[in-house]
């Protein structure tokens, strides 16, 4: 039917568009809500519409059919109305009452639509195209490719990755890496739309042209066009369906199979791009592109490459890339990952190597990960052969600016000392001051890695370091002693008050820190070894001269760690009276947590060493014990409390309250109420 005009008097709907005179009150009543300027009006309007939809005669529909065609054809009309408009449309095709006489009026109008300056505009173009070719079938894109394919085609100027110039850009040519780039996002969404809403019956428009243009869009330089390009190759590989249920049963005339290569490839760089969002475009891809595979021996073919990267960004820092990887892992291969990974072993292992190096600090984090997984779950003598790469790799990490990838590093080391101690022990003597440096790190969980990576270390090698690590525990008690008094918890800060809670380094207003720098999200973090601080919100290059009480806290967990060895139970227990000498120091700020970390592992060491080593020290703690629990910190008072519970289970509450009365008749007012709750 010919799209009706706006009345040429004005009169009106919403703005310059005439209610007609025979549409009920509820009918008027959604349209002006969904012509208003507002944004909830307009959602009301279409909440309204959609209670109402199943209740709504043919007149109705046929009404509010007309009414939004005319909002869509006037050109004065402002943009919220059309939005409106086209959200009731997509609303229509849903129902079964909208008659196919009107869509060439609507595809004309949406295709219109398509060149607003108002990106929502296009968005919902788009996606009541997608709903009319989901209606009506195949024959829609048909008639509409063209145009769609040319949107693509006139605003892709921009050059691939690969073709970026490495001259410096001028400020103004900086922007457009983050911000959406001309109306390209929105016609690929678009794509996306009618390609879903096709289903199968897209099959025979994929070409080597239209992939070619869409895999143009996959390097683009602007992260959000390569994320709606990732989508869209979803939507295009979703067309042959789920195995079992696929159009084409001649393998030989499968399409998305015939562009496998193509398809697998640009996978797997998407899922080592350096935004998140991409990344996590690309895992749905892949989730896609493996789960409509005409059958599980079709998968094998691209396992090569993809499985690599799946298992990387099953540990990736992005939780949704990472739980989306976890389930795509889950449905792929089921009980069958570990036997894959052995299959792949060797593009496995490059892959992690070529990541450990990556500019991502994330990545680094997470290959650290997957080589720390690969040494505890793999079959030995699968990994054997590459030990020697991955502990080099690791090394290198292992000094890395970025502390969660030295943490996993450490960690990922100890694992593979454990699981490899001949090929670790010649790089031992580059190890042990590497687990020495991470023992006195600034941060709490650094430390905490470093002393189980030493435990193991320990039980590994045996005399030949347990010496080393005795002297190692005993030279950080001794060092609290020299604990400066007004110890800084910030190095390289300004000393000058706070703005907005917030501190500035030294060097903030440094103008080469900020100049001629690459830009990244907050996902994807500074380059690797930069000088200065050059990443975003996540970036984790702080790092401030160790404290001598770090040390120390360090070397309580190590103590910890080392009581679980049978024969260094004496040595254990001759070092407790250095350890509760240490916690008689208390006039530095951070001795509470000194003392958290100590009444959390004092139980676990008595266990360990058992109460013939044991009880001879007790004494020695109950001072900082209480001291503790009386304390206003709440996680040192919380660690106190748990520590004379787990005690008392340990020796006994009468033998605890003995003990305790005799040291000091007070504290056992304090001690009391605990016991009290004992099961």
């Amino acid at each position: 039917m010919p799209v009706p005009s706006p009345d040429a008097k004005g009169g009106g709907l919403g703005v310059g568009l005439a209610t007609p005179p025979c549409m009920d009150t509820f009918a008027t009543d959604v349209v002006k809500l969904l012509h208003s300027s507002k944004k909830l009006d307009r959602d009301k309007g279409i909440s309204q519409l959609q209670d109402k939809m199943s209740k709504l005669t043919e007149e109705e529909f046929q009404k509010l059919q007309e009414t939004c065609l005319t909002a869509l054809a006037d050109k004065a009309m402002p943009w919220e109305a059309k939005q409106g408009s086209l959200m009731a449309t997509k609303l229509l095709l849903q129902s079964d009452h909208l008659t196919s006489h009107s869509w060439t009026g609507l595809r004309d109008c949406c295709i219109s639509c398509l060149g607003e300056e108002e990106m929502r505009v296009r968005s919902e173009a788009g996606e009541v195209l997608g709903e009319l070719c989901k209606k009506s079938g195949a024959d829609v894109y048909t008639t509409i490719r063209s145009v769609i394919l040319d949107g693509v085609k006139t605003n892709l100027e921009r050059l691939p990755l690969e073709e970026v110039p490495k001259t410096p850009v001028k400020a103004e040519q900086i922007f457009h890496d983050t911000a959406g780039w001309k109306n390209l996002e929105t016609w690929m969404r678009c794509l996306q739309a009618v390609v879903e809403g096709c289903g199968p019956g897209f099959l025979s428009f994929i070409d080597q042209d239209l992939l070619d243009l869409v895999f143009g869009t996959l390097t683009h330089t602007n992260r959000f066009v390569r994320e709606t390009g990732y989508y869209v190759c979803a939507a295009i590989v979703s067309c042959n369906g789920r195995e079992g249920e696929n159009v084409s049963t001649d393998l030989s005339e499968n399409t998305i199979l015939k562009y496998g290569q193509d398809f697998s490839q640009h996978f797997a760089n998407g899922l080592a791009d350096n935004w998140s969002q991409v990344r996590l475009a690309a895992s749905v891809a892949t989730r896609q592109f493996l789960t409509n595979m005409p059958s599980e021996e079709s998968r094998h073919e691209f396992f090569g490459i993809l499985v690599p990267r799946l298992c990387l960004n099953r540990y990736y820092v992005a939780e949704g890339v990472k739980i989306y990887c976890q389930e795509t892992w889950r449905q792929i291969v089921g009980e069958q990952g570990k036997a894959l990974v052995e299959k792949y072993i060797e593009e496995v292992v490059n892959f992690y190597v070529e990541q450990s190096d990556a500019d991502n600090h994330a990545v680094r984090e997470a290959a650290c990960a997957c080589i720390a997984e690969l040494g505890s779950k793999i079959d030995k003598e699968k990994v054997r052969p590459y030990v020697q790469r991955l502990l080099m790799a690791l090394l290198i990490c292992f000094e890395d600016d970025s502390w969660p990838v030295r943490d996993a590093a450490c960690v990922a080391c100890g694992n593979f000392i454990l699981c490899f101690p001949e090929e670790a022990s010649s790089y031992m003597e580059k190890l042990l001051p590497l687990f020495f440096g991470n023992l006195e790190d600034n941060i709490l969980s650094v430390r905490q890695g470093a002393a189980i990576s030493l435990g193991k270390v320990a039980n590994v090698y045996g005399n030949e370091v347990e010496k080393k690590l005795l002297e190692k525990v005993q030279e950080g008690f001794d060092g609290v002693e020299n604990q400066d008094s007004f110890a800084k918890n910030f190095g390289g800060l300004e000393s000058t008050p706070a703005t907005f809670g917030v501190v500035k380094s030294l060097r903030d207003n440094d103008v080469e820190l900020h100049s001629d720098k690459q830009m990244y999200s907050c996902g994807s973090l500074a380059p690797k070894m930069g000088k200065g601080r050059e990443g975003g919100c996540m970036d984790h290059k702080f790092r401030k001269p160790s404290e001598p009480w770090e040390l120390g806290d360090g070397c309580i967990n190590l103590l910890a760690e080392l009581s679980s060895i049978p024969r260094l139970s004496q040595q254990v227990s001759n070092l407790l009276p250095s350890l509760a000498k240490v916690l008689e120091k208390r006039n530095y700020p951070q001795h509470l947590v000194l003392l958290e970390t100590a009444c959390l592992q004092i139980p676990v060491i008595g266990g360990r060493i058992g109460k013939r080593y044991f009880k001879p020290q007790l004494e020695g703690f109950f001072e900082a014990i209480f001291y503790s629990l009386s304390c206003d910190n709440a996680l040192t008072r919380a660690a106190a409390e748990a520590c004379l519970s787990k005690l008392a289970k340990f020796l006994g509450p009468n033998i605890l309250k003995g003990r305790v009365e005799l040291y000091n008749p007070h504290f056992v007012n304090q001690l009391m109420p605990l016991l009290s709750v004992m099961p």
